[in-house]
Protein backbone atom coordinates (compact mmCIF):
# COMPACT_ATOMS: atom_id res chain seq x y z
CA UNK A 1 0.00 0.00 0.00
CA UNK A 2 1.44 3.77 -0.86
CA UNK A 3 2.48 5.98 1.71
CA UNK A 4 1.40 9.46 2.00
CA UNK A 5 3.92 12.82 3.30
CA UNK A 6 2.94 13.71 6.73
CA UNK A 7 2.51 16.99 7.45
CA UNK A 8 4.03 18.27 10.86
CA UNK A 9 2.29 20.54 13.86
CA UNK A 10 3.87 24.46 13.32
CA UNK A 11 3.67 26.86 16.23
CA UNK A 12 5.29 26.84 19.35
CA UNK A 13 2.29 26.10 21.32
CA UNK A 14 0.69 23.03 19.76
CA UNK A 15 0.80 20.88 22.35
CA UNK A 16 0.98 17.42 19.86
CA UNK A 17 -2.08 14.69 21.09
CA UNK A 18 -1.28 11.29 21.79
CA UNK A 19 -3.67 9.30 19.10
CA UNK A 20 -5.57 5.87 20.85
CA UNK A 21 -7.92 3.59 19.23
CA UNK A 22 -10.54 5.83 21.13
CA UNK A 23 -9.53 9.23 19.63
CA UNK A 24 -8.34 8.35 16.22
CA UNK A 25 -10.74 8.63 13.50
CA UNK A 26 -10.11 5.57 11.18
CA UNK A 27 -11.34 7.52 7.87
CA UNK A 28 -8.09 10.02 8.75
CA UNK A 29 -6.04 7.13 9.39
CA UNK A 30 -6.54 5.48 6.10
CA UNK A 31 -6.00 8.73 4.28
CA UNK A 32 -2.27 8.92 5.76
CA UNK A 33 -1.15 5.32 5.34
CA UNK A 34 -3.18 4.23 2.36
CA UNK A 35 -3.73 6.85 0.19
CA UNK A 36 -1.70 9.39 -2.39
CA UNK A 37 -3.95 11.31 -3.80
CA UNK A 38 -1.75 14.20 -4.90
CA UNK A 39 0.72 11.82 -7.22
CA UNK A 40 -1.83 9.83 -8.04
CA UNK A 41 -3.61 12.85 -9.58
CA UNK A 42 -0.13 13.65 -10.94
CA UNK A 43 -0.35 10.56 -13.03
CA UNK A 44 -3.81 10.99 -14.21
CA UNK A 45 -3.34 15.07 -15.47
CA UNK A 46 0.02 13.88 -17.11
CA UNK A 47 -0.49 10.94 -18.58
CA UNK A 48 -4.08 12.73 -20.47
CA UNK A 49 -2.11 15.71 -21.36
CA UNK A 50 0.56 13.55 -22.97
CA UNK A 51 -1.79 11.35 -24.77
CA UNK A 52 -4.44 13.89 -25.87
CA UNK A 53 -2.51 17.52 -26.21
CA UNK A 54 -4.95 19.25 -24.21
CA UNK A 55 -5.71 19.26 -20.06
CA UNK A 56 -8.49 16.67 -18.77
CA UNK A 57 -11.29 18.84 -17.04
CA UNK A 58 -14.21 16.25 -15.79
CA UNK A 59 -13.50 13.78 -13.74
CA UNK A 60 -15.50 10.58 -11.92
CA UNK A 61 -13.93 8.65 -9.52
CA UNK A 62 -15.78 5.35 -8.51
CA UNK A 63 -15.66 3.86 -5.27
CA UNK A 64 -14.71 7.38 -4.24
CA UNK A 65 -14.85 6.85 -0.49
CA UNK A 66 -14.69 10.09 1.51
CA UNK A 67 -14.05 11.64 -1.80
CA UNK A 68 -10.57 13.15 -0.94
CA UNK A 69 -9.06 11.99 -4.68
CA UNK A 70 -12.02 14.21 -6.45
CA UNK A 71 -11.15 17.04 -3.80
CA UNK A 72 -7.59 17.40 -4.63
CA UNK A 73 -8.60 17.29 -8.90
CA UNK A 74 -11.39 20.38 -8.22
CA UNK A 75 -8.16 21.73 -6.27
CA UNK A 76 -5.79 21.73 -9.56
CA UNK A 77 -7.53 24.14 -11.77
CA UNK A 78 -10.41 26.35 -11.69
CA UNK A 79 -11.53 24.44 -15.03
CA UNK A 80 -11.73 21.37 -12.87
CA UNK A 81 -14.90 19.33 -12.24
CA UNK A 82 -15.60 16.11 -10.19
CA UNK A 83 -18.09 13.55 -9.23
CA UNK A 84 -18.11 11.02 -6.65
CA UNK A 85 -19.80 7.77 -6.54
CA UNK A 86 -20.14 5.06 -3.82
CA UNK A 87 -22.94 3.44 -2.06
CA UNK A 88 -21.89 4.17 1.30
CA UNK A 89 -24.06 6.60 2.26
CA UNK A 90 -22.04 7.04 6.10
CA UNK A 91 -18.33 7.24 4.34
CA UNK A 92 -19.74 10.02 1.88
CA UNK A 93 -20.64 12.08 4.55
CA UNK A 94 -17.87 11.85 6.36
CA UNK A 95 -16.55 13.28 2.98
CA UNK A 96 -19.09 16.08 2.84
CA UNK A 97 -18.10 17.09 6.66
CA UNK A 98 -14.12 16.70 6.25
CA UNK A 99 -13.33 17.33 2.96
CA UNK A 100 -15.73 19.33 0.68
CA UNK A 101 -16.69 21.26 3.44
CA UNK A 102 -12.84 22.84 3.31
CA UNK A 103 -13.03 23.45 0.32
CA UNK A 104 -13.51 27.41 -0.97
CA UNK A 105 -16.97 28.42 -2.60
CA UNK A 106 -16.02 27.89 -5.90
CA UNK A 107 -14.28 24.42 -5.62
CA UNK A 108 -17.36 23.48 -3.63
CA UNK A 109 -19.54 24.12 -6.53
CA UNK A 110 -17.25 21.96 -8.91
CA UNK A 111 -17.66 18.79 -6.76
CA UNK A 112 -20.21 16.49 -6.12
CA UNK A 113 -20.78 12.88 -4.40
CA UNK A 114 -23.64 10.68 -5.19
CA UNK A 115 -24.69 7.17 -3.34
CA UNK A 116 -25.44 4.94 -6.66
CA UNK A 117 -23.97 1.81 -7.69
CA UNK A 118 -21.19 2.22 -10.02
CA UNK A 119 -22.82 -0.89 -12.06
CA UNK A 120 -25.90 1.06 -12.98
CA UNK A 121 -24.61 5.04 -12.53
CA UNK A 122 -24.82 7.07 -15.50
CA UNK A 123 -23.52 10.56 -15.32
CA UNK A 124 -22.32 13.12 -18.40
CA UNK A 125 -19.51 12.28 -20.26
CA UNK A 126 -16.52 12.84 -18.05
CA UNK A 127 -12.55 13.04 -19.59
CA UNK A 128 -11.64 10.45 -17.17
CA UNK A 129 -12.64 7.88 -15.02
CA UNK A 130 -10.85 6.07 -11.42
CA UNK A 131 -11.19 3.51 -9.86
CA UNK A 132 -8.54 3.23 -7.56
CA UNK A 133 -7.17 1.51 -4.32
CA UNK A 134 -8.56 -1.95 -6.00
CA UNK A 135 -11.89 -1.32 -4.88
CA UNK A 136 -13.28 -2.77 -8.64
CA UNK A 137 -12.00 -6.12 -6.89
CA UNK A 138 -15.14 -6.62 -4.95
CA UNK A 139 -16.52 -7.56 -8.44
CA UNK A 140 -16.17 -11.72 -8.58
CA UNK A 141 -17.30 -12.35 -11.68
CA UNK A 142 -15.66 -12.21 -15.23
CA UNK A 143 -19.59 -10.96 -16.40
CA UNK A 144 -19.51 -8.77 -13.41
CA UNK A 145 -16.12 -6.71 -14.10
CA UNK A 146 -17.39 -6.57 -18.16
CA UNK A 147 -20.78 -5.12 -17.12
CA UNK A 148 -18.49 -2.51 -14.63
CA UNK A 149 -15.87 -1.93 -17.49
CA UNK A 150 -18.46 -1.24 -20.07
CA UNK A 151 -20.34 1.03 -17.53
CA UNK A 152 -17.45 3.08 -17.64
CA UNK A 153 -16.51 3.11 -21.12
CA UNK A 154 -20.09 4.14 -22.10
CA UNK A 155 -19.33 6.89 -19.15
CA UNK A 156 -16.32 8.96 -21.66
CA UNK A 157 -16.26 10.63 -23.76
CA UNK A 158 -14.94 9.46 -27.20
CA UNK A 159 -11.48 9.73 -26.53
CA UNK A 160 -11.52 9.55 -22.73
CA UNK A 161 -9.20 7.42 -20.24
CA UNK A 162 -10.10 5.15 -18.01
CA UNK A 163 -7.71 4.56 -14.96
CA UNK A 164 -7.00 1.85 -11.97
CA UNK A 165 -4.64 0.29 -9.73
CA UNK A 166 -4.06 -3.65 -9.55
CA UNK A 167 -1.46 -5.18 -7.19
CA UNK A 168 -0.17 -8.57 -7.01
CA UNK A 169 3.33 -10.54 -6.48
CA UNK A 170 3.79 -13.90 -5.47
CA UNK A 171 3.18 -12.48 -1.73
CA UNK A 172 -0.48 -11.36 -2.49
CA UNK A 173 -1.18 -15.40 -2.97
CA UNK A 174 -0.24 -15.80 0.88
CA UNK A 175 -2.00 -15.33 4.14
CA UNK A 176 0.01 -12.86 5.89
CA UNK A 177 0.70 -9.76 8.15
CA UNK A 178 2.86 -6.23 6.83
CA UNK A 179 3.32 -3.56 9.08
CA UNK A 180 4.13 0.12 8.45
CA UNK A 181 5.31 2.16 11.43
CA UNK A 182 4.71 5.99 11.68
CA UNK A 183 4.85 8.72 13.81
CA UNK A 184 2.32 8.16 15.92
CA UNK A 185 0.60 4.59 15.19
CA UNK A 186 0.90 1.96 12.95
CA UNK A 187 -0.60 0.47 9.94
CA UNK A 188 -1.09 -3.61 9.44
CA UNK A 189 -2.32 -4.81 6.11
CA UNK A 190 -3.38 -8.08 6.86
CA UNK A 191 -4.27 -10.89 4.00
CA UNK A 192 -6.53 -13.27 6.56
CA UNK A 193 -7.49 -15.77 4.20
CA UNK A 194 -6.87 -17.05 0.14
CA UNK A 195 -8.84 -19.52 -1.54
CA UNK A 196 -6.47 -20.75 -4.95
CA UNK A 197 -9.55 -22.41 -6.40
CA UNK A 198 -11.15 -18.85 -6.80
CA UNK A 199 -8.24 -16.45 -6.17
CA UNK A 200 -11.03 -15.28 -3.31
CA UNK A 201 -9.39 -12.86 -0.90
CA UNK A 202 -10.41 -11.89 2.58
CA UNK A 203 -8.03 -8.95 3.84
CA UNK A 204 -8.40 -6.43 6.88
CA UNK A 205 -7.09 -2.69 8.05
CA UNK A 206 -5.60 -2.79 11.69
CA UNK A 207 -4.15 0.13 13.32
CA UNK A 208 -1.60 -0.36 16.70
CA UNK A 209 -1.11 3.50 18.40
CA UNK A 210 1.42 3.77 21.41
CA UNK A 211 -0.08 3.06 24.33
CA UNK A 212 -1.18 -0.38 23.09
CA UNK A 213 -4.74 -0.03 21.79
CA UNK A 214 -5.94 -1.29 18.29
CA UNK A 215 -8.24 -0.40 15.92
CA UNK A 216 -9.06 -3.80 14.73
CA UNK A 217 -10.49 -4.57 11.48
CA UNK A 218 -10.91 -1.10 10.65
CA UNK A 219 -11.48 -2.07 7.24
CA UNK A 220 -12.37 -5.30 5.59
CA UNK A 221 -12.52 -6.15 1.49
CA UNK A 222 -13.81 -9.37 0.29
CA UNK A 223 -12.26 -9.23 -3.21
CA UNK A 224 -11.00 -11.64 -6.00
CA UNK A 225 -7.68 -11.16 -6.84
CA UNK A 226 -7.73 -10.42 -10.25
CA UNK A 227 -4.27 -10.82 -12.54
CA UNK A 228 -3.22 -8.05 -15.30
CA UNK A 229 -4.12 -10.45 -17.98
CA UNK A 230 -7.62 -10.59 -16.95
CA UNK A 231 -8.13 -7.43 -16.29
CA UNK A 232 -6.68 -6.12 -19.55
CA UNK A 233 -8.92 -8.97 -21.21
CA UNK A 234 -11.66 -8.07 -19.87
CA UNK A 235 -11.11 -4.02 -20.45
CA UNK A 236 -10.81 -5.48 -24.56
CA UNK A 237 -13.64 -6.62 -23.90
CA UNK A 238 -15.60 -3.84 -22.71
CA UNK A 239 -14.50 -1.90 -25.77
CA UNK A 240 -11.00 -0.55 -24.39
CA UNK A 241 -8.09 0.39 -26.45
CA UNK A 242 -4.42 0.92 -25.95
CA UNK A 243 -4.56 -0.79 -22.63
CA UNK A 244 -1.13 0.08 -20.88
CA UNK A 245 0.34 -1.25 -18.12
CA UNK A 246 2.13 1.33 -15.96
CA UNK A 247 4.93 -0.32 -13.96
CA UNK A 248 6.52 1.40 -10.41
CA UNK A 249 9.73 1.89 -9.99
CA UNK A 250 11.94 0.69 -7.26
CA UNK A 251 14.14 2.93 -4.69
CA UNK A 252 16.93 0.56 -3.42
CA UNK A 253 17.62 2.94 -0.81
CA UNK A 254 14.24 2.89 0.67
CA UNK A 255 13.68 -0.45 -0.39
CA UNK A 256 9.98 0.42 -1.76
CA UNK A 257 8.42 1.72 -4.53
CA UNK A 258 9.49 5.06 -5.70
CA UNK A 259 5.73 6.38 -7.05
CA UNK A 260 7.55 6.73 -10.68
CA UNK A 261 5.28 4.85 -13.16
CA UNK A 262 6.61 3.50 -16.57
CA UNK A 263 4.17 2.12 -19.52
CA UNK A 264 5.56 -1.78 -19.88
CA UNK A 265 5.24 -4.72 -21.47
CA UNK A 266 7.39 -6.84 -19.52
CA UNK A 267 7.93 -6.59 -16.05
CA UNK A 268 9.93 -8.82 -12.71
CA UNK A 269 8.23 -11.41 -11.07
CA UNK A 270 8.24 -9.34 -7.68
CA UNK A 271 6.55 -10.66 -4.36
CA UNK A 272 4.99 -7.70 -4.14
CA UNK A 273 4.02 -5.03 -6.73
CA UNK A 274 1.66 -1.61 -7.42
CA UNK A 275 0.24 -1.07 -11.06
CA UNK A 276 -1.44 1.22 -12.79
CA UNK A 277 -3.91 0.21 -15.78
CA UNK A 278 -5.29 2.76 -18.39
CA UNK A 279 -7.57 2.01 -21.12
CA UNK A 280 -8.79 4.28 -23.70
CA UNK A 281 -11.91 4.63 -25.49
Amino acid sequence: MAKKDRKKLKGKNKKKVTLTAESADRHVLYEKSVQSVEPEIDFVDEFFSRTRGRVARYLREDFCGTGNTSCEWVRRRPSNYALGVDLDTDVTAWGEKHHIAALNTDQQERIGLINENVLEVKTQPQDAILAMNFSYMIFKTRDTMRDYFRNVHAGLIDDGIFYLDCFGGYDAFREMKEKTAYDDFSYIWEQAAFNPITNDMLCHIHFKFKDGSWLKRAFTYEWRLWSLPEIRELLGEAGFKNVTVHWQGWDEDQEEGNGEFTPVTNADADAGWIAYITGEK
